[in-house]
């Protein structure tokens, strides 16, 4: 089953594109270089708002709210 939230960045290591994110309940969701990779995103700042969908093998999709699938912000 997999779940839509909204969370906020804890965390991102821009030499590993890995880090976490806290939901607005307070989980802590990890994600992987694989995970950001699929967002499309360049970059995480802490604090930033990010919708997210995820399963129990972790975060499938994030991004923004407003940007589409194979949009870029530029």
């Amino acid at each position: 089953m997999t779940h839509h939230t909204q969370a906020s960045v804890h965390r991102f290591d821009e030499a590993t594109f890995t880090g976490e994110l806290i939901t607005d309940a307070g989980r802590v969701l990890p994600f992987d270089a694989d995970a950001f990779a699929r967002s499309g995103l360049r970059t995480l700042r802490v604090g930033q708002r990010l919708n997210v969908d995820h399963g129990p093998d972790g975060i499938r999709r994030l991004w923004i709210e407003g940007i589409a699938t194979g949009q870029q912000i530029r």
